[in-house]
């Protein structure tokens, strides 16, 4: 099976609803899938969670997103509302949400 992990470090709300939809359209075809808030996307976060956002719902329904920045989380202001969506807050790599474990564990990472 094929592995699959959208590190998603933008900052653009349809940039990362296009991660939500790839993400999905792969896992449907049957690719194992994670996406990772990272850098600026940490601010879509809240975003997505407050608006009931129907692609955010789904790829939280489906177990897709592994978690969000902890380093980013607190820099840009939105810790408080990141950890009240109940996603895993990732710090393995110096506070940040590392790749290396998905690398080691046979997935492509591909950041947008």
């Amino acid at each position: 099976m094929k592995k699959i992990l959208f590190y998603g470090m933008t900052g653009e709300k349809m940039c990362f609803q296009h991660i939500f939809l790839n993400a999905i359209d792969l896992q449907e075809a049957g690719y194992e899938v994670k996406i990772i808030f990272e850098g600026a996307s940490v601010k879509l976060l809240p975003q997505f969670h407050k608006e009931k956002n129907p692609l955010y719902l789904k790829a939280r329904e489906r177990e897709l997103i592994a978690g969000v920045c902890l380093a980013c989380s607190r820099v840009m202001g939105v810790y408080d509302e990141n950890k009240e969506t109940g996603l895993p807050l990732l710090d393995d790599m110096s506070g940040h949400a590392g790749i290396k474990p998905y690398l080691e564990d046979g997935y492509q990472v591909i950041s947008i």
